[in-house]
């Protein structure tokens, strides 16, 4: 095992080690029960063991409605609430057009999920906004609404965030939309299935922030108080 993985990274060697596991306690399980891994060993086992995945930055609300309301480019304060208000992805923020815009629904061609078409719905104030804008700024239905670069867009957040002092990436405002409907009580399913538009539970219980011991007993007083 040291010489397949020697000269590789050590999050290689983990993987590898893991692989290497699963396919002795697959054979345990199905083939021989006599048999023994010999991953199964506390001295490997700390040497390649697993680190923890890195906590995810949750944004509080007063932070997020701060950023947006120092956000004086209408054009820019857009895009920032349809990613912290309607959960979107900055690059379907940046492929919508007026066409895709339907009273308080986005929809969302080609999304990442590989289907034909998703959506987003967007608060009233917000949806009005976006309206507004679009007539403003006479912008025509096959024409994208905010035709800059990813790049360009990544700028524009990085600089929102700068405003109150904080290192700011466009995931950050999606995972923020999320967090706060889960904490004010929206289900799971909501925020999975309409909001994050996830496939599954599990990767949205991933951009769920950790609850602090004050939360869950405001939690409990609320449901039991």
């Amino acid at each position: 095992m040291f010489e397949m993985s020697d000269g590789t990274k050590q999050s290689t060697k983990k993987l590898r080690f893991a692989l290497l596991s699963a396919f002795f306690n697959f054979i345990k399980d199905s083939v021989d029960p006599e048999s023994q891994n010999p991953c199964d060993n506390p001295a490997l086992r700390k040497l390649f063991k697993a680190g923890k995945p890195p906590q995810l930055k949750i944004l509080e609300k007063d932070v997020v409605d701060e950023i947006i309301f120092r956000t004086r480019n209408p054009k820019n304060r857009l895009m920032l609430e349809l990613m912290a208000r309607s959960c979107m992805r900055v690059g379907e923020v940046l492929k919508l057009r007026p066409k895709d815009i339907e009273d308080r629904k986005a929809i969302i061609r080609d999304p990442k999920s590989g289907k034909e078409a998703e959506i987003a719905f967007l608060p009233q104030k917000v949806a009005d906004r976006l309206q507004k804008y679009i007539s403003d700024s006479s912008i025509k239905p096959d024409d994208r609404i905010f035709p800059i670069t990813y790049a360009a867009a990544r700028i524009v957040v990085k600089k929102a965030g700068d405003l109150v002092g904080i290192h700011l990436k466009p995931h950050d405002l999606r995972r923020h939309a999320a967090t706060y409907a889960s904490r004010s009580g929206t289900p799971l399913e909501i925020v999975s299935k309409v909001l994050l538009r996830h496939s599954n539970l599990s990767t949205t219980q991933r951009y769920l922030g950790k609850i602090s011991d004050a939360d869950a007993i405001r939690w409990i007083d609320n449901l039991h108080g």
